[in-house]
């Protein structure tokens, strides 16, 4: 592993310790002042501190602590190094500090910290012992078929699930800290090999020039190196499954881990690849081909619809069968807004119930959101304030924006669908073409870590339509996607049909 990004501490002046424990002792007390969860142990010897211990409690075991650390130093006599100090503690993980800043960093991180009299080093053992959340299965990411693990806000065990699923040496996990006063720990994860360097090396750059006071969640670095911070649409897969992590990885990807985040980033992407389910791969290959073709379908009427029919019946009337203009118009006769301001006020409730929803406790939400959108809908309807049908189109619309896999993506579709409309209830269905087109636009020049975002149409690579339009199966998809440059593309060997041979008779 890697440790990168200690510019941090470097823009600090390092004080190193000092040989006198005294010394070394009253600048930690100033440093910790008024911090009463690190504890300073003095041990003496022959009346007078020989060794001290420093840690921060509730971060460390303090029953191992005891054992092999405190009952060893009562029993050893000065003087003593750190080498020898090292060897006769029976812990596997140790390292040494040579000034107060590393010191510091390394106690609130979960180390204890051994100093010695007579020595300019201290000794940092790991006996970190956290309480964490135990792993179980993504709320927003379950499957039918497929593994029940998710990601929880520990690093370590974070990169423990990607082990266990890719065995390989060639998964490289590069360690940084990003934060002044965080120290938040990143993991930079890649396939050697099959990862392109010319993207890594543009990940790599993107990082190093982060300089921030914290770093809490993941989408702290998200916004940091992504292409275009002001774009709705999300430039970076945010996910809590490892197995879509390790198979981004086999297909060339880079992903970023932070500590404190159970949410795991990977680029490059597409928005071809946010449309894209786990389940997917999960089921039979035409089962997830009908439901891939049905999820486009409903992402296009998530962010249509609404303005189509905002369009159709405010200009363009002609379009609408007799018969079901006969039943817009009784259902209008009595409210008093053009359609426009209707769409409007409904599609806004819509998204204040579903906002709701998600912040009430999990026992009420989902009952408040579909409650409260009977009633509103029903009272509005009785109220005379909107028609049948334009709640109708709201249900339909807000049913359509549930089937986009990715929530990020989602927020985007609802955003511009707001502005769509207005566009429609302007120009009619000019407005709506313009409105398409200006999106379109924004996507043909959108990039993921330099990667076209409308890959692979735009790119023109026929070969990965077989992973796009349809989800073809495992034994066609010989090439991992044309992400960069990347020379090792292939993997699948050898045979790569799957039909069994004819048994003779």
């Amino acid at each position: 592993m890697k440790q990168m990004n200690n510019e941090q501490l470097d823009l600090q002046q390092r004080n190193p310790f000092s040989t006198c424990l005294a010394t070394n002792l009253v600048e930690m007390r100033r440093m910790f002042d008024n911090c009463d969860d690190i504890i300073i142990l003095e041990i003496p010897q022959k009346e007078s501190p020989r060794f001290a211990v420093i840690f921060a409690s509730g971060l460390i075991n303090t029953s191992e602590l005891d054992r092999l650390v405190i009952n060893k130093l009562n029993r050893m006599s000065l003087p003593v190094l750190p080498d020898q100090l090292r060897s006769r503690l029976a812990v596997s993980s140790t390292h040494y500090e040579t000034d107060y800043e590393t010191a510091v960093v390394s106690i609130t991180s979960g180390n204890s910290l051994i100093l010695i009299d007579g020595c300019d080093q201290a000794l940092a053992v790991s006996l970190v012992s956290l309480e964490t959340r135990g792993i179980e299965e993504p709320a927003a990411e379950t499957v039918v078929r497929g593994p029940r693990e998710g990601f929880v806000e520990q690093l370590t065990t974070n990169c423990s699930l990607l082990r266990r699923r890719l065995k390989s040496p060639a998964m490289k996990i590069e360690l940084m800290q990003f934060g002044r006063h965080t120290h938040t720990s990143v993991a930079l994860v890649h396939m050697q090999g099959i990862a392109d360097e010319s993207v890594l090396a543009e990940v790599r750059e993107r990082l190093d020039h982060i300089d921030i006071d914290g770093v809490l969640d993941s989408m702290i670095i998200e916004e940091m190196i992504e292409d275009q911070p002001f774009s709705p649409f999300p430039q970076l897969l945010a996910t809590e499954r490892p197995d879509v992590v390790c198979s981004c990885l086999l297909e060339g990807r880079i992903a970023v881990l932070v500590d404190g985040s159970p949410f795991a980033l990977i680029g490059p992407i597409t928005l071809f690849s946010l449309l894209q389910s786990p389940e997917d791969y999960y089921q039979r290959t035409t089962i997830s081909s009908a439901i891939r073709w049905l999820r486009y379908l409903y992402f296009g009427i998530a962010l249509t619809v609404p303005s189509l029919y905002v369009a159709v019946l405010s200009y363009h009337q002609e379009m609408i069968p007799a018969i079901l203009l006969f039943t817009i118009a009784e259902s209008r006769e009595h409210i008093p807004f053009p359609a426009l301001i209707e769409a409007l006020l409904m599609e806004i409730t819509f998204e204040g119930l579903r906002e709701a929803g998600i912040r009430l406790p999990k026992q009420v939400g989902s009952a408040v959101s579909i409650v409260g959108a009977l009633v509103i809908g029903q009272a509005a309807i009785a109220a005379g304030i909107v028609s049948s049908p334009m709640v109708m189109v709201v249900a339909i619309t807000g049913i359509a924006s549930f089937m986009i896999p990715n929530f990020a993506l989602g927020g985007a579709i609802r955003l511009l669908r707001f502005p769509v409309m207005i566009c429609s209830g302007i120009l009619g269905l000019y407005g709506l073409m313009v409105g398409i087109i200006l999106i379109l636009t924004h996507l043909l020049t959108l990039r993921s870590l330099g990667v076209p975002y409308l890959s692979p149409f735009i790119a023109k690579i026929n070969e990965e339509w077989k992973d796009t339009l349809v989800r073809a199966p495992k034994w066609q998809l010989v090439f991992r996607p044309r992400l960069a440059l990347s020379s090792n593309r292939r993997r699948i060997a050898g045979q790569t049909n799957s039909k069994p041979k004819k048994r003779m008779q």
